[in-house]
């Protein structure tokens, strides 16, 4: 017998992450690596936003899907800014890393994720459509929601990623969507999630182009990958 299909409990969900402490969790969960903590995390395993694992002693914690990364990066664009004091050096400058270069759960995000999706745009590896007529030609790349570009893989793009490693054609069979973008909170424009986006992350990581940093989420462009980025995509990516 099937049952009613319910609409998503959107109040639940925002009732939830509206706690600082819980919202900073799912935060730093973002970065894609399982951490370990306690507090908060029963109720955001209940309500299906995390999901818990077992290793010895201690309790491992990771979001439940990319779908609660994107969510989180769409609250972020449309969140009020608050501006507060920088209260130490270090504060300020894991604050510039997250902006430079960041995981959005499995994939890239910050200036590196947008300016790389730029890049494949103007390379032909990727096409943008603009959803309806009203949408207009899309050459600003809009970076509200519901005024979204589709993106699409390019035969260019697929002989590109290819050849760079990525099984384009495994991608196109799983139930992920090869291409899809997030706003990326702080650039205010796209960049590339999807299986594409996370199989290009994983390959980064394999080729030692990206290394994780000390704080959740940071991630750092080696100095292999700043060279393997220009032979490769001919992108060069900010100092």
């Amino acid at each position: 017998m099937e049952h009613p299909r319910r609409d998503p409990d959107i109040a639940r969900a925002a009732r939830l992450i509206a706690s600082a402490s819980r919202a900073h969790m799912l935060k730093a969960l973002s970065g894609g690596r399982p951490l370990a903590a306690s507090v908060h995390l029963r109720r955001l395993t209940e309500a299906g936003l995390v999901v818990g694992e077992q290793r010895g002693r201690h309790h491992y914690y990771r979001l439940a899907s990319a779908e609660v990364s994107a969510a989180l990066e769409a609250l972020a664009v449309v969140a009020p800014a608050v501006p507060a004091p920088v209260a130490s050096l270090r504060v300020g400058s894991r604050e510039n890393a997250l902006r430079r270069s960041r995981t959005c759960y499995d994939h890239l995000a910050g200036s590196l994720g947008v300016g790389l999706m730029e890049t494949f745009v103007s390379q032909g590896l990727l096409t943008g459509v603009p959803k309806t007529e009203e949408d207009g030609r899309g050459d600003d790349l809009p970076a509200a929601y519901g005024r979204a570009l589709e993106y699409h893989l390019t035969g260019t793009g697929g002989e590109v990623f290819g050849r760079f490693g990525i099984d384009v054609a495994h991608l196109s069979t799983g139930r992920r969507p090869v291409v899809r973008y997030c706003v990326d909170w702080s650039e205010r424009r796209h960049h590339l999630a999807g299986g594409l986006g996370a199989a290009l992350t994983g390959r980064f990581f394999t080729l030692d182009w990206l290394r994780y940093g000390v704080s959740p989420r940071v991630v750092h462009l080696t100095e292999t990958g700043r060279r393997g980025l220009v032979d490769t995509f001919s992108f060069e990516a900010p100092a």
